[in-house]
């Protein structure tokens, strides 16, 4: 079935055309080199022959995507506000069976968020999804999948190659003669939330696909230090700074490293600047104690002038961190291995380098040095060896003192 449509995408009508599986396609090979240690192992080479064939691969097919946590009933979709036609991404399609996520450029890089607005209206952006991409990785946490910058030409790789004919018909012209479209959304799609090319070429991130849900089950589940997606309201940790012991009485908190993951996940998203980390989701293979994948990153380097502190509620509350994590963030501390200096060279090998800005870069070690100061004061309270874990496989709790997640 899948090489009939990738048959008919090709137009290869001929039976003696077939289209063959290349066991080497970079695809393939990502999601064959998953493990419970991360999603691509370190000094990868086919992370970096997967970002070049996202970047020169051209698209076969081009459509919506869907959300697949909501298809599911993953999710308790009315924690998180409804889609509109400000955000916009879409499922573009390659040879090999390619796959990736195609967010498009909604904002200059030098724009900040403005302060007034909620984390849950921002704008998402694409040079934020290939920032989170080189910082997850310098920080060794792997759970981001891989991600590149690419200029897309909208009409002949979108428009032309789309069978989806919703999405054909909310491309126009704009008044400056350039091709632009905009977002299928529920309710009010205005064509002034649109994206535009220049008349064609339209910058954006493209992150790969996980491998399918039938193939690799997630689960997706409440991350407990959730923020409240209305207006006026509170979540119960931003009341109460004893909440961490509550969290610590349920399983898989209670036990192994979950809770762990979870402050490395509120570390990352401290230094990107990311408020909206409702859920998040894990491999089912990998058990419990299995890693955290750091999905959705667009919303991350907002504003460089603001620190959201309250994003470290977790670390700050439960006072843990893993000792692997303390000692790359101490080494990306040091001069000669500053964290700006390493996400700059990192950055430049993306295509659309410079990606972030110069105050972006510099609001890294600000942050860090913020995290650094958060531990140290743990520390000062708790000592050393209450603080600091060693991050090896802990034994799990007998399944009678299991308390299921609501996922």
């Amino acid at each position: 079935r899948r090489h009939k449509l990738y048959r008919e995408e090709l137009n290869l009508t001929s039976p003696a055309a077939p289209l063959l599986l290349q066991p080497d396609a970079s695809w393939l090979q990502f999601h064959l080199g998953i493990s419970r240690d991360g999603l691509y192992p370190r000094s990868s080479p086919t992370v970096n022959r997967l970002l070049q064939d996202m970047q020169d691969f051209p698209t076969i097919s081009a459509d919506y995507s869907q959300d697949e946590k909501a298809l599911l009933g993953a999710c308790d979709c009315s924690q998180i506000v409804k889609p509109s036609g400000v955000h916009l991404k879409l499922v573009l399609r390659f040879q090999d069976f390619g796959k990736a996520m195609f967010k498009p450029m909604r904002q200059k890089r030098e724009e900040e968020t403005p302060e007034d607005f909620f984390y849950f209206v921002d704008f998402q952006r694409h040079n934020a999804e290939i920032a989170a991409f080189h910082l997850d990785r310098i920080l060794d946490f792997r759970r981001v999948p891989p991600t590149v910058g690419r200029l897309i030409n909208v009409t002949k790789e979108i428009l032309e190659v789309t069978k989806n004919e919703i999405l054909q018909s909310v491309f126009f012209i704009s008044p400056a003669s350039n091709v632009c479209f905009f977002a299928k959304c529920p309710y009010m799609c205005k064509t002034e939330y649109a994206v535009c090319g220049n008349p064609h070429l339209l910058e954006g991130s493209l992150s790969a696909f996980l491998p399918s849900l039938n193939l690799a089950p997630r689960l997706s589940i409440p991350n407990p230090w959730i923020r409240s997606y209305s207006f006026d309201g509170k979540e119960e940790w931003e009341v109460n700074p004893l909440y961490c012991n509550t969290v610590r009485e349920i399983y898989p908190y209670s036990t192994g490293n979950r809770l762990l993951n979870i402050v490395d996940m509120a570390i990352f998203d401290f230094l990107i600047g990311n408020m909206d980390r409702h859920h998040y989701e894990m491999f089912t293979k990998f058990g419990d104690d299995g890693f955290l994948l750091h999905l959705d990153n667009a919303r991350g380097f907002g504003r460089h002038s603001h620190d959201e502190t309250s994003i470290l509620a977790p670390l700050t509350q439960c006072c843990i961190i893993k000792r692997t994590t303390l000692l790359r963030l101490q080494l990306l501390a040091e001069p000669e291995y500053q964290l700006s200096d390493v996400m700059r060279e990192s950055l430049l090998q993306d295509p659309l380098a410079p990606v972030l800005t110069e105050p972006h870069l510099l609001a890294l070690d600000r942050r860090l040095q913020l995290i650094l100061k958060a531990v140290q004061k743990c520390i000062d309270t708790y000592g050393e060896a209450k603080v600091v874990a060693n991050d090896t496989t802990q034994p799990k709790a007998p399944a009678f003192d299991r308390v299921k997640l609501n996922t």
